[in-house]
């Protein structure tokens, strides 16, 4: 059995702009769990404002600061803290305040008691207006119908991971909205708990409706990764091939017309007979090139995607 009091906790805190929260936050995360060993790992996402020097103001030695070089959105950020983390239990949730931090110990007991690999929360009682509901509301419901993830509020923030589910994402893009479907994907056991959720207080928030269009673009993205990232010749060859047989079967009819004696010349579907057979023999060839990719991605890729500049315990720089 897990002794949670003796188990060191990294808490992931992606942050753009939130001078005026990081210590309001720090101190509630600290009053929320009190009788637990944490580190608070914020990421300051290159910051226009004083986050950065908010934090080390505060000079806190359970307080760790990394600093990107440029501003390389929240799952990048995520990814940085999430590599950087050294506990047995690694949570994430937003710099806004609007998650609540007396949620952690309710749903790290869930995850050891039924030994799950990642407890999400439910925003029951959303606090946020419709410009940011709507998007969530879109992917939850493709995500719904398009895979078997029964999850009701994937833009929850608030998640305890398993420090091996954690370390098993792999982030990019904008992919942090889906991070409990990647999860799922890497075969996460999941469960959903409601949780508590606040208005913003201070700051302005990052989202708007032109959010929606990206939500399906990257949900379409993340169904072809499941489907297809490791077998991209499963996806390109058979419609390659299935074109190649269309236009192969277009000419062996007019050529069974040329043998009869009619004038198949100009004839519209020779066009199109000789474009499928075309067509397919490129889908087919682009299938196997981006096959041989993958295969020299996943050998291959071992630098990060994200620079940091400066990394700082308290108010002191740490050697990266």
């Amino acid at each position: 059995m897990i002794d949670l009091k003796n188990t060191l906790l990294s808490i992931i805190i992606p942050v753009y702009n939130e001078e005026d929260n990081v210590a309001l936050l720090t101190g509630q995360i600290e009053s929320a769990l009190k009788k637990y060993t944490f580190e608070i790992i914020y990421i300051d996402d290159f910051s226009t404002d004083g986050t950065a020097v908010a934090v080390k103001k505060m000079d806190n030695k359970n307080v760790h600061l990394i600093e990107l070089k440029r501003n390389f959105g929240q799952s990048l950020a995520l990814a940085a803290g999430i590599d950087y983390a050294s506990g047995e239990f690694i949570i994430t949730m937003d710099g806004d305040m609007q998650n609540d931090p007396t949620d952690i110990p309710m749903m790290l007991q869930k995850s050891i008691d039924e030994e799950l690999d990642l407890v999400t929360g439910i925003r029951a009682k959303r606090k946020d207006s419709f410009v940011k509901t709507i998007p969530s509301k879109i992917a939850n419901f493709i995500i719904r119908k398009t895979t078997r993830l029964n999850i009701k509020d994937q833009g929850c923030a608030l998640k305890v991971f398993t420090k091996e589910t954690a370390k098993e994402l792999n982030l990019y893009g904008e992919m942090h909205r889906f991070i409990a479907l990647l999860a799922f994907l890497n075969g996460a056991r999941i469960q959903e708990v409601p949780v508590k959720h606040h208005p913003r207080k201070f700051g302005v928030s990052k989202y708007g409706l032109g959010r929606t269009i990206k939500v399906i673009n990257d949900i379409l993205l993340i169904l072809f990764q499941r489907n297809y990232l490791q077998k991209p010749l499963y996806l390109f060859g058979n419609i390659g091939l299935f074109l190649f047989g269309l236009g192969g079967v277009i000419n062996i009819y007019l050529l069974i017309e040329k043998i009869q004696g009619h004038d198949i010349w100009g004839r519209p579907l020779l066009i199109l007979g000789v474009l499928f057979v075309l067509m397919g023999v490129q889908l087919f060839t682009v299938g196997i090139i981006i096959d041989l990719q993958m295969r020299t991605y996943y050998e291959t890729q071992k630098q990060r995607p994200y620079k940091i500049r400066k990394i700082s315990i308290g108010a002191t720089a740490k050697d990266k």
